[in-house]
């Protein structure tokens, strides 16, 4: 897995590239924390070259939306492939989520 984080304006794009599992989520979530802790409200994660993700993983999704909230900011997940978009709505995470088609829909939520 690889992980790239950018700006745009204010809002973090955190850019996830591969798997996303027991194996690594843990990167996913030291990247989180340190920018939850360095003040950032507004994150976008780009999924498009999202491979797989486990339970782990969807956690980890899951921690960045509270985290976030309670920070008084926004979790916007964009570009996702259908298959983990299925995993998604298996786990019902589709309702908790705001998922949007595109970088620009995303960017525009905010």
């Amino acid at each position: 897995m690889n992980i790239d984080v950018r700006d745009s304006g204010s809002v973090k794009v955190v850019a996830v590239d591969g798997r996303l599992d027991t194996t690594n989520y843990n990167e996913l979530e030291a990247v989180v924390n340190k920018l939850i802790n360095e003040g950032v409200k507004d994150v976008v994660f780009d999924l498009s070259a999202l491979e797989y993700i486990s339970s782990s993983g969807l956690r980890v999704m899951l921690l960045t939306l509270k985290k976030t909230g309670a920070a008084g900011g926004k979790l916007i997940l964009c570009n996702m492939k259908e298959g983990i978009r299925e995993i998604f709505e298996i786990s019902g995470f589709t309702t908790i989520f705001t998922i949007m088609p595109d970088m620009n829909d995303a960017l525009n939520q905010f």
